[in-house]
């Protein structure tokens, strides 16, 4: 196990950061670890992880859907921590596999038997933004904040595999989650209203359907345009790439924060690297906010 994030206060969880954090969402994992590090929260990576085969495996192989992320949860439960999950589709993945081992027995034999592990049912499995707020919460994040977001107006975008199927990632309101919207308005952000924060943006047909993708996204983002907002926050990797790399850069052209990236701003953690390979520079908008 390797620490990837060393706090003072002594809490400690097991993590597993997910193929985006080690390439297209290298901000995703950076500001990660400086936030919670300001926080005084420790991050255990786990043991020769592997890719929990979120976006195509599912559509090929059941059997090989559910034993990848169980791989990753054998690991975890050799930590006796909860385990922290920032992606929201390694999330999804994750959780689909704790519910097929929870409630059916048969898979959970063939699972446990490919794998070879036995299935611990107390292993919490955690998202990111969940343990941000509700592990953490907002008191001591609120004492971290030097620089508040005043002024930045954001739509907060969850995406549809953070918060569904509601009875298997059993988190937030699976139609109106607020979350990331509180979390945003306790660093200062105003989050705006709008009604597309749980469509899909197509992140997994983006190669096979590239024209598809490209309308959703640029609806998404119109969407978050005309409530208001001058930039989107998320908690996925792909889902960042994906507003960003596909939106009407001409017409549209809105930043894509991950939330921990504004979580670093407000805290006024030192992060210039962190949107470095962002489609989509922010600096404008965090300039014009004196933010930057």
């Amino acid at each position: 196990m390797r620490e990837i994030a060393s706090g003072e206060k002594g809490e400690m969880y097991s993590y597993f950061p997910g193929c985006t954090s080690h390439s297209t969402a290298v901000e995703y994992g950076l500001s990660i670890k400086a936030v919670l590090k300001a926080l005084g929260v420790s991050l255990v990576e786990i043991e020769d992880w592997n890719c929990c085969g979120a976006a195509a495996v599912h559509s090929m192989n059941k059997l090989l859907s559910l034993c990848l992320p169980a791989r990753n949860i054998a690991m975890a439960q050799k930590t006796d921590l909860e385990l922290v999950v920032p992606c929201a589709g390694c999330f999804n993945m994750l959780k689909r596999t704790e519910r097929a081992l929870k409630t059916d027995p048969e898979m959970r034999r063939e699972v446990e038997s490919t794998v070879g592990f036995t299935y611990q049912e107390d292993l919490k499995i955690r998202a990111l933004i969940d343990m941000v707020v509700n592990g953490i919460g907002f008191g001591r994040i609120e004492e971290k904040v030097q620089r508040p977001l005043t002024g930045l107006k954001v739509a907060c975008y969850y995406g549809c595999a953070l918060v569904r199927h509601p009875k298997v990632t059993q988190l937030d309101d699976p139609e109106n989650p607020q979350y990331l919207d509180t979390l945003m308005s306790s660093l200062g952000a105003t989050a705006m209203e709008w009604s597309f924060k749980t469509d899909c943006c197509g992140a997994d047909l983006a190669l096979t359907h590239g024209d598809f993708v490209v309308k959703l996204v640029n609806r998404i983002v119109g969407m978050a345009q005309e409530a208001g907002a001058e930039c989107l926050v998320c908690s996925c990797g792909l889902c960042q790439i994906n507003l960003e790399m596909r939106q009407d850069v001409g017409a549209l052209g809105l930043p894509v924060f991950y939330f921990t990236e504004l979580m670093g701003i407000a805290f006024g953690l030192e992060g210039t690297k962190w949107w470095s390979k962002h489609m989509i520079s922010p600096s404008t908008l965090l300039d014009s906010l004196s933010l930057r």
